[in-house]
């Protein structure tokens, strides 16, 4: 029985990237911080992210090249401290989304201690294209 890969299937034509993509989407994310993926609307996405300890400025979201990237850099700790237990984690993070085309951010917004990025999708156009049959 041949393996039949959803690039390689006859009638998707030019998807071989995609399973590409997801392997790429998938490459070294771990689990921290935290973070959710909602339905908003029949069109818009808010991806939620806990950044507790990150402020506005420590933080940095970016679209490059169909890919939602959000990195998290903290400034070193202050030496003077002394942790009796540390259990909140402070380590930088990058965080990646591949984003399908006509997907856009349409803004980012910090509260209690959650990052919201809201995504909308563009309305497809209709496009009626007829082809003309010619001779050979």
């Amino acid at each position: 029985m041949t393996k039949m890969t959803l690039g390689s299937h006859p009638f998707l034509l030019g998807f071989e990237q995609l399973e590409r993509l997801v392997e790429q989407a998938s490459k070294g994310q771990d689990g921290y911080p935290p973070f959710n993926i909602e339905q908003v609307s029949e069109r818009g996405y808010r991806i939620t992210l806990a950044v507790a300890g990150f402020s506005d400025d420590d933080l940095s979201i970016t679209v490059e090249d169909h890919k939602l990237v959000i990195r998290g850099r903290q400034p070193e700790a202050d030496a003077t401290r002394v942790f009796l237990h540390r259990g909140i984690a402070g380590r930088q993070f990058q965080k990646s989304f591949v984003l399908a085309d006509g997907v856009d951010v349409k803004g980012a917004t910090t509260e209690n201690g959650l990052l919201h990025i809201d995504l909308e999708r563009a309305e497809p156009e209709k496009v009626v294209q007829t082809i003309q049959i010619n001779r050979g």
